[in-house]
């Protein structure tokens, strides 16, 4: 899922790593809600609370939700970059470094919080958590040609319906089978994700409130498992093919 990019990706590549990568954003933007009271993948109620907060005079925390945006876009730099060299260097693992960034980073706040637990004062873990999603929704950008986000549903949502207007469309005028099938992959794509986002936010609410010391540990692994996994398949479809 993370070796293939841009036309080289296929419905069911996009479908696999939008679905279980907006599982685990819907997951972790709850628990850090549920931790520090931020949304730290949704930039646009962050933008929105900056303006709400300069207008009532609450400049720090007017500041934290810039901050949070700030942490964000650091995210997708370093996965931009991070990218970049890849390119250069025609490493064919250069997506699977963002991916194992992130979970090596969820691993080690799960590590801090097991060992002592987050510091209520502290703003820190809830920046490096929007960067984390900055991280993840520009590795997803890039690899998939921009079909694909999965920190947040808004854009999701707008192509679904787009979607099902196009679909509509497609039984009044005469259309290919071809064109009406591109149509019925792409809004079941939006459809899969959005609905991936939103189980993901509903089971990280029970984990987290169940066993909160260990939730960061949990998403860490399974973010790690999916990119070993895929890097696993990868290289012995690589091996089939050259024997």
């Amino acid at each position: 899922m993370l070796f293939q990019e841009l036309e080289k990706r296929n419905f069911v590549m996009n479908r696999r790593l939008g679905s279980s990568l907006a599982m685990i954003a819907g997951a972790i933007n709850v628990a850090g809600f549920m931790e520090f009271g931020y949304y730290c993948a949704n930039m646009t109620g962050n933008a929105s609370a900056l303006a709400l907060n300069l207008q009532k005079g609450a400049l720090q925390e007017g500041l934290r939700a810039l901050e949070l945006g700030g942490s964000f876009v650091l995210g997708a730099v370093i996965c931009t970059i991070l990218v970049n060299i890849g390119h250069r260097q025609r490493w064919p693992a250069k997506y699977v470094f963002s991916i194992l960034l992130e979970a090596g980073l969820l691993a080690l706040m799960g590590l801090v919080n097991a060992i002592r637990g987050f510091d209520q004062a502290s703003f820190f873990p809830a920046l490096t958590l929007a960067f984390l999603m900055g991280l993840q929704n520009a590795t997803v950008t890039r690899i998939s040609g921009s079909v694909v986000r999965t920190t947040h549903i808004t854009g999701m949502m707008t192509d679904l319906g787009i979607e099902i207007a196009d679909l509509l469309d497609s039984w009044r005028y005469n259309v290919s089978n071809e064109h009406r099938h591109s149509i019925k992959q792409r809004l079941w794509l939006h459809l899969q994700i959005i609905g991936s986002f939103v189980v993901g936010g509903v089971i990280g609410a029970f984990v987290y409130h169940d066993r909160p010391t260990y939730f960061f540990l949990i998403t860490a692994s399974l973010l790690a498992g999916s990119a070993i996994l895929g890097s696993i398949t990868n290289a012995t479809a690589w091996i089939s093919r050259k024997n």
